[in-house]
């Protein structure tokens, strides 16, 4: 008996290998054989699910990327929010805010990619927020808040700094509180 397919199922594990591919490499360096290699399926598929390779990537930036403005506005303290979510670990609940947030990260220098990263980080991401911020300069403030978010992923996830890892949860969440609540306030 043939096995039986289920594109549904098939396109989602491509988008979970894809994504995995993404988040530990750059653009350039994640391939399509590989991905589809890992899904465990002719490459020819991800050319029928996806059309391309950016096509691809776009869709990975989408899936699971998280509703900021959502999030922004459930949360009682932003700086605290957007703290915890510096602070999480990969299985937190909001690790896929800080995993979005490295997938842009590690492709923003390529050439093929700094677009989709530009525009997706600015729609998804940037834009959402803005919305949230009440005063002026909103789209600046949540740009610094995220700068602030990206630099404290890149020590935490990437560098894997020991200063960082060694802290007490609660003193580095405290820490990166006080840093978004400047980062937020209005700049007068």
């Amino acid at each position: 008996m043939p096995p039986i397919r289920n594109a549904a199922a098939t396109r989602e594990r491509l988008l979970a290998c894809a994504h995995r591919r993404f988040l530990n490499e750059s653009y350039e360096n994640v391939g399509l054989r590989e991905i589809a290699a890992d899904a465990g399926v002719d490459v020819a598929l991800v050319g029928r699910y996806f059309g391309s390779k950016e096509q691809l990537f776009k869709q990975v930036l989408r899936k699971d990327g998280g509703n900021w403005q959502s999030l922004a506005l459930e949360a009682d303290d932003l700086p605290r929010l957007l703290a915890d979510l510096s602070a999480s670990k990969d299985a937190s609940q909001n690790a896929a805010h800080i995993e979005r947030l490295l997938i842009l990260l590690r492709s923003a220098s390529s050439p093929q990619a700094s677009s989709l990263v530009r525009s997706g980080f600015s729609e998804d991401v940037l834009q959402p927020l803005a919305t949230c911020l009440s005063g002026p300069d909103a789209q600046l403030r949540a740009a610094m808040a995220m700068s602030v978010l990206l630099g404290t992923a890149i020590v935490k996830s990437i560098i894997s700094l020991d200063v960082v890892q060694e802290c007490d949860s609660t003193k580095y969440r405290d820490a990166v509180a006080k840093v978004m609540t400047a980062a937020l306030a209005d700049p007068k």
